[in-house]
C-alpha cells in the first residue's frame, strides 16, 4: 500500500510522529510525507522532525500565513498536484486544520481514499474555522478515527455510516507514553527563579483570543491572578498581540519563545496547573496528572469536563484567576482516551482499506 500523509501544523506532527513509526515497522506499506508549510518557524516545526525523529517530509509546499480562504486554496492546489505525481492509494489527514480540509478535499476529487485521524470532534461552535474543518474532512473521509466513544456518537448523530467510524483511541496517548521518559528541561528554565511543580504552565494561539485585544487582555490579567509564577511559550504571531498590549511586562509573566515537543512534556510534567486554548495540550495535561483550565468558552475534549479534571473557564479575568485556584492532581481513567495502542490499531485498518469494495 502507498500512503500519503498530510501534515502542516504542530499537533500533527505529534500524532504523526505515532503513526508513522508503525508503518517503518512494516514492509507492505510505504508513506510519502507531506509538508504543507502551515506552521513554517523553525521552532514550530523543524525541530519537531528532528526530536521525534519523523521522516523528512517527500514534499514541502511551504504554504503558510494569508487568510483562511487563500491557504486552504493554495494548499489544496498544490496537494492535488502531488497526488497526481505520486498515485497514492490512500490518503491520511490529522485533527483539524486547513491543510486536513486541503487534503481531505484534493483526494476526495480525485477518488482517492481519505483516512481521518481524531474524528468526531465537535466544539458545536461554528465561528471556529477548526469546526468546520473537522465536520467538512469527516463528510468526505471514507475511514474515520474516532478517539472516543463521544466522538463515534457525534458521527452517528450525523448520519456517517458505521462501517466507516472505527473506535481505536487518540494518537496524542500513544505518544505521551513514548515520549515522556525522554523529556527534556529547557535551557532558560533555571534562570527563571522559578519552582518545579509550583508555576502555571500557560499556552495562547486560537485566533478568537490573540486576535480580540478584550479577549486576550482578560487571559493574561486572569494568569497574572493566579498568585504562582506564569510560564508562557509564546508564539510569535501571539507575541505581537501581546507586545501591543503591552501588558505583559507589568503583569509580570515569563514569557519564553516556543518550546520543542519534549520542553513542552518536561513543562508539563513540572507544572503545577495548565491553562490553555489548545486543545491537544488539555488532554497532555490529564495524561501528566495535572488540572487544566481552558481559556475558551467551549471545547471539544468534552469527557475532561465531565470527568472534573477540565474547568471552562472562558477569558474572564476573574473567572480565570478563579479557575486556576485549583490545588492537587486530577484523577481520572486513562481509558479515556485508549490503551495507548491507537497507531497501530489506524494502521491496521488502512491496510484492511485495500480490500474493501470501493
Amino acid at each position: 500500500m502507498k500512503l500519503l500523509t498530510v501534515i502542516g501544523a504542530r499537533p500533527q506532527f505529534i500524532k504523526a510522529a505515532t503513526v508513522s513509526r508503525v508503518i517503518k515497522s512494516r514492509d507492505d506499506i510505504t508513506e510519502i510525507l507531506v509538508h504543507t508549510g502551515q506552521h513554517y518557524d523553525a521552532n514550530m516545526s523543524d525541530i519537531f522532525f528532528d526530536e521525534m525523529q519523523i521522516p523528512r517530509p517527500d514534499h514541502h509546499l511551504g504554504i503558510g500565513g494569508g487568510t483562511h480562504g487563500a491557504m486552504t486554496g493554495r494548499q489544496l492546489e498544490a496537494i492535488e498536484q502531488v497526488l497526481l505525481d505520486e498515485k497514492p492509494d490512500c490518503v491520511l489527514v490529522y485533527g483539524d486544520t486547513n491543510s486536513t480540509l486541503a487534503g481531505a478535499l484534493a483526494a476526495v476529487k480525485l477518488h482517492v481514499p481519505v483516512a481521518h485521524v481524531e474524528a468526531g470532534l465537535r466544539s458545536f461552535n461554528r465561528r471556529m474555522p477548526e469546526e468546520i474543518n473537522r465536520i467538512l474532512t469527516d463528510h468526505a473521509s471514507d475511514l474515520l478515527f474516532a478517539p472516543t466513544k463521544t466522538a463515534m456518537r457525534n458521527l452517528a448523530k450525523e448520519g456517517i455510516p458505521t462501517d466507516r467510524t472505527h473506535l481505536v483511541g487518540d494518537v496524542m496517548y500513544d505518544a505521551c507514553l513514548f515520549y515522556s521518559d525522554r523529556a527534556r528541561k529547557p535551557e532558560w528554565f533555571d534562570t527563571l527563579g522559578v519552582e518545579p511543580l509550583d508555576f502555571v504552565l500557560a499556552t495562547v494561539h486560537r485566533a478568537e483570543n490573540t486576535d480580540n485585544p478584550t479577549r486576550l487582555a482578560g487571559i493574561l490579567r486572569g494568569l497574572a491572578g493566579a498568585k504562582r509564577p506564569v510560564i508562557f511559550p509564546v508564539h510569535p504571531r501571539t507575541r505581537q498581540k501581546i507586545d501591543a498590549l503591552a501588558l505583559a511586562e507589568q503583569l509580570g509573566l515569563h514569557l519564553v519563545p516556543p518550546v520543542g515537543y519534549l520542553e513542552m512534556i518536561w513543562l508539563e510534567q513540572n507544572c503545577a496547573v495548565v491553562a490553555t486554548d489548545s486543545g491537544g495540550v488539555q488532554k497532555e495535561a490529564y495524561f501528566h496528572g495535572k488540572p487544566c483550565v481552558t481559556l475558551r468558552d467551549e471545547t471539544e475534549w468534552v469527557e475532561l469536563v465531565e470527568a472534573g479534571v477540565n474547568v471552562l473557564a472562558g477569558t474572564d479575568a476573574e473567572s480565570v484567576a478563579s479557575a486556576l485556584a485549583i490545588h492537587g492532581s486530577p484523577r481520572g481513567t486513562a481509558d479515556l482516551f485508549g490503551d495507548g495502542q491507537s497507531a497501530s490499531a489506524i494502521v491496521s485498518r488502512l491496510m484492511a482499506l485495500q480490500s474493501r469494495p470501493q
